[in-house]
């Protein structure tokens, strides 16, 4: 008698990102066609940017004055607009993992012979769309109350890419909130109480040297504070009147965001693929 042996197989490195590649894609592709069928996410997404120009540029921009600025204080509004809509977008990826924990609906992608990570992968990548739609509306906006971009455009290129590479790294930190949390209502609960104090103590829509000591310098290092202020140079909104500011990372803003994205994504993805492997739907 002679034995057979049957020899294992192992896909190779190029063959495994090949899959994760493709399971992605189908799982973005997903994301997408939810957004189509619930068009009353995306407009609500883009109404409420809308509110929040409006509301800051003509409320607060009657009585805070920002001098050297020729659009005023609206100008230096914006860039703390897009932030902390983007901030808000990255939301939707942790609500929509909640969801489907609660439907049962991650439990039948694990059954699939799919990786863990696509589908993480997948769903942040389907929410850039949500934060691309936003940006627009939000700079339609921006312009009609006299917001203008007063820099390159390759500098404008470079601001929407890091707004979009912010809200992506921060999707990945919504994505271990909503596989942590039990309900879509807690997960809304737990990630406002972290996003308010985020966007609030910055330079969102105040100067940081106008807040208290303790506050400001909170602020100076505050990631949202880093890419509002990368948005606004990029953007050429900062006043030539302003004194240069104290800290290293408002000195290099751009470098600043960048380090962020890296940190958050090299904590946070790996978090956030053990924690789908560990998870079981509610």
């Amino acid at each position: 008698m002679t034995a057979t042996t049957t020899a294992i197989i192992r896909p190779s490195l190029r063959e495994k990102l090949e899959i994760v590649a493709t399971d992605s894609t189908t799982i973005a592709k997903r994301g997408i066609i939810k957004i189509k069928r619930v068009p009353d996410v995306l407009i609500f997404s883009t109404l409420s940017p809308i509110m929040f120009v409006l509301l800051f540029a003509y409320i607060f921009g009657a009585v805070i004055d920002v001098p050297g600025l020729s659009g005023g204080y609206r100008e230096f509004l914006i860039a703390g607009i897009f932030a902390q809509t983007v901030v808000f977008g990255s939301t939707f990826t942790g609500l929509a993992l909640a969801e489907d924990m609660q439907k049962g609906i991650i439990d039948r992608f694990r059954s699939l012979p799919m990786a863990p990570s696509s589908v993480l992968i997948g769903r942040t990548v389907s929410d850039v769309v949500i934060n691309v739609v936003s940006l627009v509306v939000m700079s339609l906006t921006g312009l009609a109350v006299g917001w203008r971009i007063r820099g390159s455009f390759l500098d404008a290129v470079l601001a929407y890419v890091l707004l979009l590479l912010f809200a992506y790294s921060l999707s990945w930190v919504m994505a271990v909130v909503g596989l942590l949390v039990r309900t879509p209502e807690v997960f809304n609960n737990a990630s406002f109480m972290v996003i308010f104090p985020l966007t609030f103590i910055a330079n969102t829509f105040v100067p940081s040297e106008k807040l208290p000591t303790v506050l400001r310098q909170i602020a100076e290092w505050n990631p949202v504070s880093a890419v509002t202020q990368a948005t606004r140079d990029l953007f050429g909104n900062t006043s030539p009147l302003a004194p240069p500011p104290d800290s290293w990372s408002m000195r290099h803003p751009v470098l600043t965001t960048l380090v962020w994205v890296v940190i958050i994504l090299a904590v946070f993805v790996p978090l956030a693929v053990r924690q789908y492997k560990r998870t079981v739907s509610r």
